[in-house]
């Protein structure tokens, strides 16, 4: 399909003005292209992303579908609404989305670009956080694991897995997971304050009295870490 100077001309100066962040100037550019050409699922969604920036939610998820009527295989659109559906608590039809993006994009995986691979995983990540707030814990789990498939190095998701884990009483893995999140970030002392509630919750109070002394060592400010040391000591004396 063949397009005129003039809609040509309203795709590039929409373009430049959105990546300039020229929100109202690129919307006018792109619906002045959409009145004449609708069937361009890149516009649609582009103004989508727009309208969501806006906070116009409703109108977003119109243009959404739209795209998706166009290109049914449009994954940054499938990812797009399941993100509105979610935030809107309609969880069902976005966990359905996001399976039929992961389902798309599975079998290239290997050349999905990073962007594309973080927002997937960044969905199940929201996914799993929903399913952990409604009690859901077993899905909450497969959804936070979805999410480390595609970005193991996302260390907040598997800190959040972790204590997922924990709450299912499934400790001991919970505590490899903490292990892990540390392994690739010493740094992350919730990750630590956590490791030694789990420890704890194992009966190895003298290991999870090490973990919290080791982030007063380096934060003394933590009132986490100094209320759970200060619980721990108070009760009986440490195991051996």
């Amino acid at each position: 399909m063949t397009l005129t100077v003039a809609e040509r001309r309203a795709y590039e100066v929409g373009r430049r003005r959105h990546e300039r962040g020229d929100a109202e100037g690129a919307l006018l550019a792109y619906r002045e292209l959409l009145r004449t050409r609708g069937g361009f699922a890149d516009v649609h969604y582009r103004v989508a992303t727009l309208l969501e920036e806006q906070g116009d939610v409703e109108a977003a998820a119109q243009h959404l579908h739209q795209a998706l009527a166009l290109n049914p295989g449009y994954i940054e659109a499938l990812l797009a609404l399941a993100s509105l559906l979610e935030r809107q608590g309609d969880f069902d039809r976005s966990c359905e989305l996001a399976q039929r993006a992961q389902e798309l994009a599975g079998p290239a995986q290997g050349r999905l670009d990073p962007t594309t691979r973080a927002k997937l995983a960044n969905l199940q990540a929201e996914l799993g956080d929903a399913y952990r707030e409604a009690g859901e814990l077993r899905d909450a789990v497969d959804a936070y694991r979805k999410a480390l498939e595609r970005c193991p190095h996302f260390h907040d998701v598997r800190h959040r897995l972790g204590m997922t884990l924990r709450d299912a009483g499934r400790p001991d893995a919970a505590l490899a997971e903490f292990r892990r999140v540390l392994r690739g970030n010493p740094a992350f002392r919730e990750a630590v304050v956590q490791l030694g509630v789990t420890l704890y919750s194992l009966g190895r109070s003298s290991e999870a009295i090490e973990q919290w002394q080791s982030v007063l060592l380096e934060e003394p400010e933590r009132d986490d870490a100094r209320m759970y040391l200060r619980l721990v000591t108070a009760e009986s004396p440490p195991d051996g």
